[in-house]
């Protein structure tokens, strides 16, 4: 510990974000980024706003952003909280709805950062195992706490949830917020969005990093009643009041102005996903069912931290969690045919079958 820091600091165990390394011809599948560019729009568009005017600060409210998205969902833009990705987005949800004296619900097999916002704002947390098939399992959350919180489909596992199940785990909790963290959702779900009218303490968050590949970008969304977002936004501006830049501005509202693009590529990548998921089958790998860019794979006679390593050596880098219950899997990203198949002919290359 430094004697400069805060006593806080000593004690944090920081979010470790996927590898980014400089390989040639790299086949990356680590991080969920999409295979396939932004909409052409959205290059079109940065272009525009290039000029003199980045010498002037942007619009701190977003408006221009936030009305784009309300009118997308059906909402109203006093509905819709913008901020510098949907990491920033969860922090400061956390920060706003979960310093409780009830500890904040969550899975044990979920997105590492969560913890890791407890650990910074000393918010007491109680993990709610994942069942036996790696499922949210719904039932053990109805009961008293300070907050629901967990992605749907869930990370690393791409597991899907219902709105159906959704929105019975809410007619039982009113009294928290709960947050549904909707990063994949644009690849196989349907969005809690839909509910934002019928219950106040629902909270939508998403990001445009994977299913419109603004990754470079840093925007992320949240969707609530206004309640909720007079809150983010007291916290937004007691930190930053300017997340967004023009031309992460202007990107955004360009790419939901384009959703034949958007709705092709998350075509491509789903069928890229079953193709995928088909093969790693054949190799002897099981999978589970994956509503993300991604799948979840686990060999039953290899390990998988060695199988990571040897793809490495071919160029291939793929997601490996030491974690408890789920050291044995690999997490996929779904890359274009060709990087999909690079992928398979580097795993046939082991004999993993032999």
């Amino acid at each position: 510990m430094s004697r400069y820091w805060s006593p806080i600091v000593d004690q944090l165990s920081p979010y470790v974000p996927g590898e980014q390394p400089r390989i040639d011809n790299l086949i990356k599948l680590n991080t969920n980024e999409n295979p396939y560019g932004p909409s052409p729009k959205v290059i079109e568009a940065i272009n525009n706003v290039v000029g003199d005017g980045l010498r002037l600060y942007p619009d701190p409210s977003s408006t221009g952003l936030r009305e784009t998205v309300a009118d997308y969902y059906g909402l109203t833009a006093e509905q819709v909280f913008v901020g510098n990705g949907s990491d920033e987005v969860l922090a400061h949800a956390f920060f706003a709805f979960f310093q409780q004296s009830r500890p904040l619900l969550f899975p044990d097999i979920t997105y590492s950062f969560y913890p890791v916002y407890c650990r910074l704002y000393g918010i007491e947390y109680q993990t709610v195992p994942l069942d036996n098939t790696f499922k949210l399992d719904l039932e053990p959350y109805v009961q008293d706490n300070g907050g629901i919180v967990f992605p749907n489909p869930n990370a690393p596992t791409g597991c899907l949830l219902s709105l159906q199940r959704i929105d019975r785990l809410l007619e039982r909790n009113r009294d928290s917020v709960v947050v549904i963290d909707e990063a994949y959702i644009d690849f196989g779900g349907e969005s809690a969005v839909a509910l934002v009218n019928r219950y106040p303490n629902l909270l939508v968050t998403q990001t445009l990093s994977k299913s419109r590949a603004l990754a470079g970008l840093r925007i992320g969304l949240a969707m609530g009643s206004s309640e909720l977002i007079e809150a983010l936004v007291r916290v937004k501006d007691s930190f930053n009041s300017y997340p967004i830049d023009h031309i992460a501005a202007a990107a955004a509202t360009a790419s939901f102005n384009d959703e034949d693009y958007f709705r092709k590529v998350c075509h491509r990548i789903i069928e890229s996903r079953e193709l995928l998921s088909s093969k790693l089958r054949t190799l002897g790998f099981q999978v589970l069912p994956s509503a993300a860019n991604f799948v979840f794979a686990h060999h039953p006679s290899r390990d998988a931290s060695v199988i990571a390593a040897k793809l490495r050596e071919q160029g291939v880098i793929v997601r490996h969690f030491r974690q408890p219950r789920i050291d044995g899997h690999l997490r996929i990203t779904i890359g274009t045919p060709t990087q999909n198949q690079r992928l398979i002919e580097a795993l046939e290359s082991l004999q993993l079958s032999a």
